[in-house]
């Protein structure tokens, strides 16, 4: 659970969320991060992408809109992997047992080729960060899937290409998973980070063994407790906890 405290002399701020959703803003080496966690085991996590029409979502008042006529409502939401113009997916993505895209599991451009890259992958009552070349060794058959990269932490180790002294910074958001799969970590910086500092905040603070990035430059948060309802342009896959309307 996330609880106030102090690090490297900074208060760190609590504001509890709905259920098992907690979310804190943080100072982690002298950067400021959001950070939800969920419980996986009583939470419903699901991703989302397109509505019944086949549009794009791409913005997470849509996929509340969409939720309402189901008396439903988000609660927590982060984009959730990297996609094309048309907001396709760039690699894997299932949503409710469906494939929509298959897995990449080839180097290319970008930071989603940066192997190795990962997926994470949602099941009944748990969630996890898999390296993609164990999801296809473990095929876990998930009922969500998103695939991206590069991986954040392996296995309780920082991706090996991140370098401490990087100069490409961006605001990033990624995902950390426990090593039962009952707790996910959802998180942000809100402020411009390099991949090494961001990998640090999950393997050090967090403390979780497997860590995906998802995006950088776009990312964005919807986190009521933390006055967080962040827009820009549409997005492709989102990630984010249902619970019914009261």
């Amino acid at each position: 659970m996330i609880r106030a405290m102090w690090l490297a002399g900074a208060l760190i701020t609590v504001a509890q969320g709905a259920a098992a959703v907690e979310c804190a803003s943080v100072i982690f080496q002298e950067a400021r991060y959001s950070i939800c966690e969920v419980d996986a085991t009583v939470e419903d996590l699901e991703l989302f992408l397109y509505d019944d029409a086949g549009d794009p979502l791409g913005q997470f008042a849509t996929v509340d809109g969409a939720l309402a006529e189901q008396n439903k409502r988000l609660i927590f939401a982060m984009n959730a992997g990297m996609y094309h113009e048309n907001r396709a997916p760039v690699g894997h993505y299932v949503e409710d047992g469906k494939e929509i895209m298959r897995v990449i599991d080839t180097a290319g451009p970008g930071n989603f080729g940066l192997l190795p890259n990962g997926v994470f992958c949602l099941r009944e009552g748990r969630a996890d960060v898999f390296e993609t070349t164990r999801y296809i060794k473990d095929d876990p058959r998930c009922e969500d899937a998103t695939q991206s990269g590069p991986m954040l932490v392996i296995d309780g180790a920082l991706h090996p290409r991140f370098l401490a002294d990087g100069t490409s910074k961006y605001i990033r958001n990624g995902v950390g998973t426990s090593a039962d799969g009952t707790r996910a970590y959802f998180a942000i910086s809100d402020e411009p980070v390099n991949f090494h500092s961001f990998g640090l905040l999950f393997r050090d603070h967090i403390k979780v063994p497997n860590a995906l990035y998802f995006d950088g430059n776009i990312s964005r948060l919807y986190a009521p407790s933390l006055k967080r309802s962040d827009f820009g342009f549409s997005l492709g896959p989102i990630v984010g906890v249902v619970a019914p309307i009261e």
